[in-house]
C-alpha cells in the first residue's frame, strides 16, 4: 500500500505545479500547464484502477477450490470432502452441482443437478435417491444427507459392482474406485470402440460370478440386481444414445476412473430427456444378457444406521444386527 501513497503524493505536487503554470498568463506556461493537466489526467486513472484492483484483491472472500454458482468445472475433491460409492453422485459434486464437500443436500437437489448435468428425469432415480435419507437418524434426516455416509452397505450401494470392491467380511473398500474390477468392464465388447445393453450384461455376469466365488457374505437380491441394471442403463444413456444405449468407450472409461465428464474429449449431455420409459428396452437387454438367478432369498431392509430387518439371526459385515436386536 505504500506505493500508492507515494504515487498519490506525486499526483499532488504536478495539480499545484500545474496550477501555477496557468496562472502566470504566459502561452508558454499554458501550454506546459496543458501538457501536466493531460498527465495528471492519465496517473489519476492509473491511481484508480490501481486502488480499485487492491480493494477488490484485500477484501475478497477466500473461496480457493471452491466453484461458482455457475461455474461448472470439474475440481477433484479435498481431503475434507465427502464422496461416496455412486460414481454419478460424486461426478455431480465433482462439477459443482452438487456441493463440492458432498454434505447436506437433500433429494430436489439431486433430482435438479441430475437433469442440468446428465439429462436425467426424476423417475428414473427418484427411489434410489430416497435410500440417502435412511443414512441418518437425527432431525435433519427428513430431508437432507451426504455423500459419505451412503458407504453404508445395502442402501445404494451393492456387491458386485462394475468399479469397487464388495464389502464381504468388512474388510472390501466399497468406497474407492478398483481399477482390477474396472477391467471387466474397459476389456469388453472387444473390436469396437462402444459398450451396449448386451456387453453391459455379460459384464454384469462376470462381475457377479466372482462375487459368488470370492464373498460368502454376497447379497445378490432382485433389488442389487435392479440396482445394477439401473445403473449400466445410466452410464450407456448418458454418455452414449439414449434411444439405443450404445456409448463411446472413451466416455464411459473416463465417467468412471476420473469421476469428471468428458466435455474436454467431446461429450455433451443428451439432448432426449432420459427417463423409465427411454431406459426400459435398454434395460430388458440387459438384463438377458445378464442371465441373472438369485442367491439370497430375501434381502435385508436398512431402516436406519445400524438397525435392519430381513436379516434373521445372521450378522452381515457392514449393516449391522437385525432391528428386533438393535
Amino acid at each position: 500500500m505504500g506505493w500508492l501513497r507515494l504515487r498519490l503524493g506525486r499526483l499532488l505536487d504536478e495539480e499545484r505545479k500545474a496550477d501555477g503554470l496557468s496562472s502566470t498568463g504566459e502561452a508558454g506556461g499554458r501550454m506546459k500547464a496543458r501538457l501536466l493537466a493531460a498527465q495528471i489526467k492519465r496517473m489519476k486513472l492509473s491511481f484508480s484502477v490501481a486502488l480499485s484492483f487492491f480493494s477488490a484483491v484485500q477484501f475478497a472472500p477466500s473461496v480457493v477450490g471452491l466453484p461458482s454458482a455457475n461455474d461448472h468445472t470439474w475440481i477433484a475433491p479435498g481431503p475434507d470432502d465427502q464422496r461416496s460409492p455412486c460414481p454419478g453422485l460424486n461426478t455431480l459434486a465433482n462439477h459443482g452441482y452438487l456441493p463440492h464437500n458432498g454434505q447436506n443436500f437433500t433429494i430436489k437437489d439431486v433430482m435438479d443437478a441430475a437433469q442440468e448435468a446428465f439429462n436425467v428425469h426424476w423417475d428414473a432415480i427418484l427411489v434410489a435417491a430416497k435410500f440417502g435419507l435412511l443414512t441418518r437418524n437425527d432431525l435433519g434426516s427428513e430431508e437432507y444427507m451426504s455423500l459419505g455416509p451412503l458407504l453404508i452397505h445395502a442402501l445404494i450401494e451393492h456387491d458386485a459392482s462394475i468399479s469397487r470392491q464388495d464389502v464381504g467380511d468388512g474388510t472390501g473398500d466399497a468406497l474407492h474406485f478398483n481399477e482390477t474390477l474396472f477391467s471387466v468392464l474397459a476389456n469388453s465388447n472387444p473390436g469396437v470402440d462402444y459398450y451396449n445393453a448386451t456387453s453391459a450384461g455379460a459384464v454384469q455376469y462376470a462381475r457377479l460370478q466372482d462375487s459368488k466365488e470370492n464373498n460368502p457374505y454376497l447379497l445378490n437380491t432382485q433389488r442389487e440386481f435392479v440396482l445394477r441394471t439401473r445403473e449400466s442403463g445410466l452410464y450407456l444413456s448418458i454418455f452414449g444414445d439414449p434411444l439405443t444405449g450404445v456409448a463411446p468407450k472413451e466416455f464411459v472409461n473416463i465417467f468412471f476412473r476420473e469421476e469428471r465428464l468428458p466435455i474436454e474429449e467431446g461429450w455433451s449431455k443428451p439432448t432426449t430427456l432420459i427417463n423409465s420409459s427411454t431406459l426400459m428396452p435398454i434395460e430388458k437387454i440387459i438384463k438377458r444378457a445378464a442371465n441373472w438367478s438369485a442367491t439370497s432369498v430375501c434381502e435385508p431392509v436398512v431402516l436406519t444406521p445400524g438397525a435392519v430387518v430381513n436379516l434373521g439371526n445372521a450378522t452381515i459385515p457392514g449393516i449391522g444386527v437385525a432391528a428386533d436386536e438393535a
